[in-house]
């Protein structure tokens, strides 16, 4: 990390959110709010191209702004909303999230024993008889969100992109029509920074399975949807399903972050709808060829992207790798919406988090005075600031407010 990226770290809001609660805030490795700045100015030059103006979007404050709505503070060992932890393997650490009753019903699984008491405790007393690769392929194998942590350094296993050219997209215009069918943070923050610049993004989601996100901070959620048209569908209806249809085939652009066999049992395959002309944009923990699931947190510790306190690896910010993936999925999305030719963007959160992740920290220390902390670096004596939010330019509309004949 140089020092114009711990700079930008310690203004992101990030900074502050990393750490022990008592201890000061902590350098990332790498250059994560970088990344945030640099894609962010990608999605800005693709805009003004298409539209002829540059679009006011947020900038890398966007890292904390989650935590600044949730009243998120620094949080180590755990996370900043406590559901992700690392624990000592034999060798090394391995990293785990138990966010959903699911999660936490599979621990007697995962550490072959009854359940009895604290489920961490638990994982922990297993962790500390296994290797780092033993946990990680039983964590692999119950399809938990969570896995081995490298030893030193990224754990860079692809490009974090990878492209695949389609067939002629039929129109090429202005204000693109976007579905979105992605949840929680990172497709969303994709699909509000797309809106930012014109588009038009749908969002679709299941009756029976909405967005989790709209059980959380309605501030939150009402940033990132605002501007947006909702349509609610029964995914098990065969009707429903072939008005879904009619409408993704009227889309410049599907996003997505579901394993793809989610969608191909609604009829959405992806490769044949890129080659009919329809961009598709999908978001995984580890890319479309693996089954790997994880969420920001723990997907951002397995690649290498954890701050180091005592020789602990603890958590970067809040859940990182939500943010970084969302804005690298709107430049993406941006730059192939020019693109006369529709292509299938396979993102994976995972190797975002470890791009980001390359390089120690730059030479630095942290010092309190007075109500504040500050970074002093090579390039001087910053403050590091607390996260901020926006405010949210109209609220979000309501599940299913838009009917979806109507956008046929």
């Amino acid at each position: 990390m140089t020092a114009q990226a711990l700079l930008a770290w310690a203004r992101s809001g990030a900074m502050a959110l990393t750490g022990r609660p008592d201890g000061p805030p902590l350098a990332s490795p790498g250059r994560p709010a970088l990344v945030v700045e640099e894609a962010i100015a990608r999605v800005v030059a693709a805009a003004a191209q298409r539209t002829g103006e540059s679009p006011g979007l947020p900038d890398a404050r966007l890292l904390a702004e989650r935590a600044a709505v949730a009243g998120f503070t620094r949080n180590a060992p755990w996370s900043c909303g406590g559901a992700y932890r690392a624990v000592r393997a034999q060798d090394g650490f391995v990293g785990l999230s138990l966010a959903r009753p699911d999660d936490i019903a599979l621990v007697p699984a995962l550490v072959e024993a009854t359940a009895s008491g604290d489920p961490w405790a638990m994982v922990e007393n297993w962790a500390r008889a296994v290797t780092v690769r033993e946990a990680d392929e039983r964590i692999a194998l119950l399809g938990l969100p969570g896995g081995g942590l490298p030893h030193a350094g990224p754990d860079h296993q692809r490009e974090p992109v990878v492209h695949t050219i389609g067939g002629r997209r039929t129109r090429v215009g202005v204000h693109p029509r976007i579905i979105d069918f992605s949840a929680l943070w990172a497709g969303p923050l994709c699909g509000h920074l797309l809106t930012r610049t014109g588009a038009e993004v749908i969002k679709v989601e299941s009756i029976a399975r909405p967005d989790g996100a709209r059980r959380g901070p309605a501030e939150f959620y009402d940033a990132l949807h605002s501007g947006q048209r909702s349509v609610a569908l029964d995914f098990g209806s065969a009707p429903d399903r072939a008005l879904l249809t009619r409408l993704v085939t009227s889309a410049d652009l599907v996003v997505e972050a579901s394993r793809p066999h989610a969608l191909r049992r609604l009829g959405l395959d992806a490769e044949t709808l890129v080659d009919a002309g329809v961009s598709w944009l999908s978001i995984t923990a580890r890319g479309r060829q693996s089954d790997r699931v994880g969420f920001g947190d723990d997907i951002a510790a397995g690649a290498g992207l954890s701050a180091i306190d005592d020789d602990i690896p603890v958590p970067c910010g809040d859940a990182i790798a939500d943010p970084l993936t969302g804005v690298m999925a709107a430049a993406e999305a941006a730059e192939a919406l020019l693109n006369s030719r529709a292509r299938l963007i396979d993102i994976s959160m995972h190797d975002v988090a470890a791009a980001a992740a390359a390089g120690p920290p730059a030479p630095h220390s942290v010092h309190h005075r007075g109500e504040q902390w500050w970074l002093d670096c090579d390039a001087g004596v910053f403050p590091i600031l607390e996260p901020t939010r926006r405010t949210a330019t109209g609220t979000a509309p309501a599940l299913g407010a838009h009917r979806l004949e109507s956008l046929l």
